[in-house]
C-alpha cells in the first residue's frame, strides 16, 4: 500500500494534531481531523461578546523561531498567515501597591533595570543569559525534536557536559547570586510554563529565560487565534479534511492493529490513528488490554495546573497595566504549595492579567477594554460557581488595590472557566490545563510514549508526551509524531 492511500485520522484539533496534519498531508497521507468541539484550535479557541474577543487558552507568543521552522518546512513564513508585533513592554510584574517591576523588550533595556533593583545583578544575569541561551540552542538543535524514545536521545558531547544542570534547580541556580526577591521571581517564572514549580525544574531548562528576554514576547494581530487559522490554512491547503462535532468513543483494534475509530456513533476507517487528544482518556477508547498505562501511573505523575480563568469585558480603559501583566503580591512558595503539595483552593492565589486590547483594537470596542485573568490551581479541585464568584473578588480587589483605580462597576460582562469545564470540553485529565509537568523524572524518554507499545498505527502527540507543556512545544510534538508514522509506514 503505498502512502498516498493510506487513510490517517487525527483526534482533536489542537497545535499538535495541526502540526502532524501537515507534515503528512505534505506527504501523500489522506489526513482527517475530528474534533469534538464546534471550533478548531483546541485549547487554543476563542470566545467573543458584544464585540469583545478573548483568546481562551494561550496568550503568549514565545519561541518565534519554532513557528518559523515549522512554516518554513512549508516553504512559508508565519507573515504569510499573520502578523506578528514584538511587544514593548514585554510585561509587568506587580509586587505591591505602586510596586512594579516592567521588563523591556531589548536585552539592554532589561539589565538597566536588573541594576536598578541590585547592584552588581546585571553582571550576573548576563552570565546567566549565556548559559541559559547555550542551553537553548542545545535544547532546539539536539534534544526537543527527538521522539523520547530512549535515555541515549539525550547523551553527546555537549550534553554530557551540561548534565550536572539537571540535578540542581532553577531556584538554586537563580538565587546563589540573585538576593531580591524580585528578581528571583522574574527569573523563576518562565519556567511555570513548562508546568512544574521552580525549585522541582532543573536548572538546564534556564532556556526558558532566553526565550523570554532573548527572543522576546510577541503578539500575533487578532490573538493566538489567527496562528491556529494560519495553521488550519495552511493544512487545508495540503488536503487535510476537518470535521467538527466529532466525539471519538472508540478506537477500534482487531488483533493490535488499530482500524479506525467509532466517531457519534458511526465507524469511520483508517490506517493510522494519532491522538492529540488527552493522552489518558484516549487509552480509555481502547480495550483495557491494549491501554500501556494504568491508573495507577497517571496517579503518581506530577501534571501542571488547573486554571481558573475569567473573560472580562470593561467599559473602560484600565490604567497602570500591561498587555501581559503578573500579579506577584502574594507569596509564590504559599501558593505552589496549595497547586503540588497539598492541592486545595489557595488563600491568597498569585495571577495573571492578558489585557489585550491594549495592543490590539480587535479585542474590545473603542475605549473599553477585554481582560483574561488566570490563577494556577491545583487539578481536580472542587469547582463550584460559588468558589468561582468569591474568588473573583479576590482578583478584582486586588487589582483595583494594586494599580489605584475602581473597576467593579465597569464590569459589563464577566465568563469563567475552570476545571470542570476543562474536563468537559478536552476531556483533560483531572482538569489539567497544560498537560504533565516537565520534572526531572518527566523529561524526554520518561514521558508517556509517542508510538504505543500494545497497538500497531496507534501514535499520540500534544502536551502529554515529549516535549512537554506550551505551543512551541505541541507545534514539535506534531513534527516527531509525523516522523514517526513515516518512518513506520
Amino acid at each position: 500500500m503505498n502512502k498516498k492511500s493510506k487513510k490517517v485520522i487525527i483526534i482533536g484539533s489542537g497545535f499538535s494534531s495541526l502540526s502532524a496534519s501537515c507534515y503528512l498531508a505534505r506527504k501523500g497521507y489522506s489526513v482527517c481531523v475530528l474534533e469534538k468541539n464546534t471550533t478548531l484550535g483546541g485549547r487554543a479557541r476563542k470566545f467573543e461578546k458584544d464585540g469583545f474577543k478573548f483568546d481562551m487558552g494561550p496568550t503568549w507568543y514565545w519561541m518565534p523561531d519554532v513557528f518559523e521552522k515549522f512554516f518554513n518546512d512549508f516553504d512559508k513564513k508565519p507573515s504569510d498567515f499573520y502578523q506578528l508585533e514584538r511587544l514593548s513592554p514585554a510585561y509587568q510584574v506587580y509586587f505591591g501597591k505602586n510596586d512594579s517591576i516592567t521588563i523591556p523588550d531589548t536585552l539592554k533595556k532589561i539589565y538597566k533595570v536588573f541594576e536598578q533593583e541590585e547592584k552588581g545583578s546585571s553582571k550576573y544575569l548576563k552570565e546567566f543569559l549565556d548559559s541559559a541561551k547555550f542551553n537553548y540552542e542545545v535544547a532546539i538543535n539536539d534534544l526537543v525534536y527527538k521522539p523520547g524514545e530512549s535515555i541515549t536521545e539525550l547523551i553527546n558531547l555537549t550534553t554530557i557536559s551540561k548534565l550536572n544542570q539537571f540535578f540542581t534547580s532553577i531556584s538554586k541556580t537563580v538565587r546563589r547570586k540573585i538576593k531580591s526577591h524580585k528578581l528571583q521571581q522574574i527569573l523563576e517564572f518562565p519556567v511555570l510554563f513548562l508546568g512544574a514549580k521552580p525549585s522541582n525544574t532543573p536548572s538546564f531548562y534556564n532556556f526558558m529565560n532566553y526565550a523570554d528576554f532573548g527572543l522576546g514576547t510577541w503578539h500575533p494581530k487578532g490573538g493566538m487565534f489567527e496562528v491556529v487559522n494560519g495553521f488550519v490554512n495552511l493544512a487545508k491547503s495540503l488536503g487535510v479534511e476537518f470535521l467538527t462535532e466529532q466525539n471519538v468513543e472508540e478506537i477500534v483494534v482487531d488483533n493490535g492493529l488499530v482500524k479506525g475509530v467509532i466517531s457519534n456513533n458511526l465507524f469511520i476507517e483508517s490506517d493510522i490513528v494519532i491522538s492529540g487528544a488527552d493522552y489518558h482518556h484516549t487509552e480509555t477508547l481502547l480495550n483495557e488490554k491494549y491501554r500501556v498505562y494504568s491508573e495507577k501511573y497517571w496517579a503518581k505523575k506530577t501534571f501542571a495546573p488547573s486554571a481558573l480563568l475569567f473573560y472580562v469585558g470593561f467599559d473602560t480603559k484600565i490604567k497602570n497595566v500591561a498587555h501581559h501583566t503578573l500579579f506577584f503580591d502574594t507569596s509564590f512558595d504559599v501558593h505552589a504549595k496549595d497547586i503540588y503539595d497539598t492541592p486545595k483552593w489557595p488563600k491568597e492565589p498569585l495571577f495573571y492579567a492578558s489585557f489585550s486590547s491594549i495592543t490590539d483594537n480587535s479585542f474590545a470596542p473603542i475605549s473599553k477594554e477585554a481582560a483574561t485573568f488566570l490563577i494556577p490551581l491545583a487539578p481536580d479541585l472542587n469547582d463550584i460557581p460559588e468558589v468561582r464568584e468569591e474568588y473573583f473578588l479576590k482578583i478584582i480587589n486586588r487589582l483595583e488595590n494594586l494599580t489605584g483605580q475602581k473597576l467593579k462597576d465597569k464590569i459589563l460582562f464577566k465568563e469563567s472557566y475552570c476545571v470542570n469545564d476543562f474536563k468537559r470540553d478536552y476531556n483533560s485529565y483531572k482538569g489539567n490545563a497544560y498537560g504533565m509537568a516537565n520534572t526531572l523524572f518527566q523529561t524526554a524518554f520518561l514521558r508517556p510514549k509517542i508510538k504505543s507499545g500494545k497497538v500497531k498505527n496507534l501514535f499520540f502527540t500534544g502536551q502529554l508526551t515529549v516535549p512537554g507543556p506550551g505551543v512551541p512545544p505541541a507545534i514539535i510534538s506534531g513534527k516527531i509524531v509525523s516522523d514517526m508514522v513515516i518512518k513506520n509506514n
